[in-house]
């Protein structure tokens, strides 16, 4: 078992709202260590978006993801992603089209519990989308580095400063018009509204909003993917990767209880929680949600009263965090230096870390807070 000292907590800067870090091992358990300053200037990568053995696309006029490095049709290419806040306390439970994101964020609200924030690349054609929940003002600033049109229902008066930005594509079901959102009657209020893609791109289109990427917003290059036919197997990283078929964010996540278990046959990590009695499944698919790419990260955070509500500060520099594919791990460092800029994460050598192509989870722990890992 190895341990690293806890990170001496930073100020809040009076204007952000955003997040932290984290490094240590149980089983082996993994809280926040001492962190040495990255280079200011961005690392640079070796292989970027290397589709070096994957230049022809299944069909003509395919593009690769942005948010998976998957081809998709260009019409998706040249899509704006849409981010969709979901409550994940167990009334909330089962949600519809949650395995569908690309990107899926996990991170506490008040009461210990955790919502999750979904970004989709290919939505239009989406029934059914949620439930969904109202908005935490840090989540959005996850959403603003995807230049994602983001969906939600209201908010507590923390989100206002942020949500009447006129660069805030937002759409909220408490002030938009009959029929954009929709409440079924197969659960009850609050846990019954749900969106259909065709309906978000009408009322985009009524507020003006771009549906595709806006110039100048987001970095045009988020993730760093390497190709199928080259898959990061973290080799070069030697002893410093640790073998993990188990990712256990049970301490971090005490309600939700969250861990992940690698499936060797697939290469993909399978998500698990306490409120689904187990896997976590989307009712629409009937499948369990699993990711190529794990990615923990470490953020400060503050309690801003007595009521729990939570403030993580999103922009920040040299935070720790752990990334996970393929069955292994590393301990890496993550910034993210503006509010549409991307975070990124780097080895412990200041090098850009390269996600294998396939879905993302990010999972945002309480600086302070611990995870588990095992082999």
């Amino acid at each position: 078992m190895k341990k690293v000292s806890l990170l001496a907590l930073l100020a809040l800067s009076a204007s952000l709202f955003l997040f932290g870090c984290g490094k240590k091992e149980e089983e082996n358990i993994v809280e926040a260590e001492t962190l040495e300053t990255v280079d200011e200037a961005n690392p640079t990568v070796d292989e970027v978006t290397d589709t070096s053995d994957d230049e022809v696309p299944p069909e003509d006029g395919m593009v690769r993801s942005k948010l998976t490095n998957e081809w998709v049709s260009a019409d998706v290419g040249n899509l704006r992603p849409l981010a969709v806040m979901i409550p994940n306390d167990k009334s909330a439970l089962p949600q519809y089209n949650i395995s569908n994101a690309d990107v899926l964020y996990e991170c506490l609200v008040e009461g210990e519990i955790t919502r999750l924030m979904a970004i989709y690349g290919d939505w239009t054609g989406l029934e059914r989308v949620g439930n969904i929940r109202s908005c935490r003002d840090y989540y959005v600033y996850w959403a603003f580095e995807w230049d994602a049109i983001y969906c939600h229902a209201g908010g507590p008066f923390y989100i206002d400063e942020v949500i009447s930005r006129k660069d805030t594509n937002n759409i909220n079901a408490l002030t938009a018009p009959s029929g954009v959102f929709y409440r079924t009657t197969d659960r009850s209020a609050p846990q019954n509204l749900y969106l259909d893609g065709a309906d978000i791109v009408k009322e985009a289109n009524r507020l003006g909003y771009d549906l595709e990427p806006r110039d100048n917003y987001a970095d045009d290059i988020h993730y760093q993917f390497t190709s199928k036919s080259k898959p990061n197997n973290l080799d070069e990283y030697g002893s410093d990767a640790v073998t993990a078929s188990k990712i256990d964010l049970s301490s971090a996540y005490p309600v939700t209880q969250t861990y992940f278990e690698y499936n060797a046959d697939d290469g993909l990590y399978y998500r698990y929680q306490k409120p689904s009695g187990g896997a976590h499944m989307d009712a629409a698919t009937n499948t369990q949600l699993a990711f190529k790419n794990v990615l923990i990260q470490f953020t400060y955070h503050e309690v801003r009263d007595a009521k729990g509500y939570l403030a993580f500060q999103c922009n920040d520099t040299t935070r720790d965090g752990w990334f996970f594919t393929n069955g292994k791990g590393i301990h890496v460092n993550w910034k993210k230096t503006s509010d549409y800029g991307a975070t990124r994460y780097y080895d412990d050598n200041g090098n850009e870390i390269v996600l294998n192509t396939g879905k993302t989870m990010v999972c945002i722990v309480e600086d302070g807070d611990t995870f588990s890992y095992t082999k």
